[in-house]
């Protein structure tokens, strides 16, 4: 792009329904000239009862596990906070060091790395059933498993995949979901969308895209939210967000080949829509 040209989304408007990272993600768009439709769907908050997850870190220290499967960075993050607020983050971390890591996509991974660590094994796809895939070709009779799980998926395959294996597992909860947008909010953007007023839409996680498909089955809008999802572009971070796309009857147009961050997405944004292609 030369000097004097435009930046690559100028005109285009695209819906952010983000929480966590809301405006970088909106002002990386921004600077590339779109208009970014602020529309939070989902805020990441801790676990109403932190008890089980303080009484899970001890066991962790005083027994450490096997294994360790990672879901989300998020996980991590939390599980690291719970630590430091009950003054036992150091022992979390030495005991971290000396059990087996797997992790489930690239955030559980570099969060580790910030601490020092890292994956033992990353299965690919980084997906559940890639996580199961990998653990059938392992040893894991009379292991301890500990989990983390996160909110709205209790992964009973993941769990019965542990147990198949011969080994015990030990699952924590670290954090929950709590919506912040308006209901109203959300539903004109989904009116806007359904109108053909939006150029693109971009899923950062699947709990955006559960909470569109509960609010208008809620609402009794789920014409709305075909329409919608049938005229409006989609991009997606990952493979996992572009599954509950599908799944929610869209289709997703835009995704990174690989590094499911939201700097390559925006990449691969630019080389889809720039110039209007």
């Amino acid at each position: 792009m030369s000097e004097t040209s435009p930046p690559g989304l100028t005109g285009l408007r695209v819906v952010v329904p983000e929480t966590r990272e809301l405006e970088v993600l909106a002002r990386m768009l921004e600077r590339q000239g779109a208009e970014a439709i602020r529309c939070p769907l989902v805020a990441i908050i801790d676990a109403p009862d932190p008890a089980p997850i303080e009484a899970w870190l001890r066991r962790f220290i005083a027994t450490p596990p096997d294994d360790l499967i990672l879901l989300t960075g998020e996980g991590l993050n939390r599980l690291l906070g719970v630590a430091e607020r009950a003054g036992i983050a150091g022992e979390f971390r030495a005991a971290l060091a000396g059990v087996r890591r797997i992790c489930r996509g690239p955030k559980p991974s570099q969060r580790l790395r910030s601490i020092g660590l890292g994956p033992d094994l990353a299965p690919e796809p980084a997906t559940t059933p890639g996580i199961i895939a990998a653990l059938a070709g392992l040893d894991l009779r009379g292991r301890r498993v500990a989990v983390q799980l996160y909110p709205d998926n209790p992964n009973a395959p993941l769990l019965e995949a542990i147990a198949a294996g011969g080994a015990e597992a030990d699952p924590v909860l670290p954090y929950a979901y709590a919506s912040r947008a308006e209901d109203d909010r959300v539903l004109a953007t989904l009116e806007e969308m359904a109108a053909g007023r939006v150029d693109l839409v971009v899923f950062t996680s699947t709990p955006q895209v559960r909470r569109l498909v509960s609010l208008a089955e809620a609402g009794g809008r789920q014409a709305m939210l075909a329409e919608a999802l049938s005229r409006t572009r989609i991009a997606a971070v990952g493979p996992v967000v572009a599954e509950a796309v599908r799944a929610a009857g869209g289709q997703v147009a835009v995704m990174p080949e690989e590094n499911f961050h939201m700097k390559p997405m925006v990449n691969a944004i630019l080389a889809a829509l720039r110039g209007g292609d």
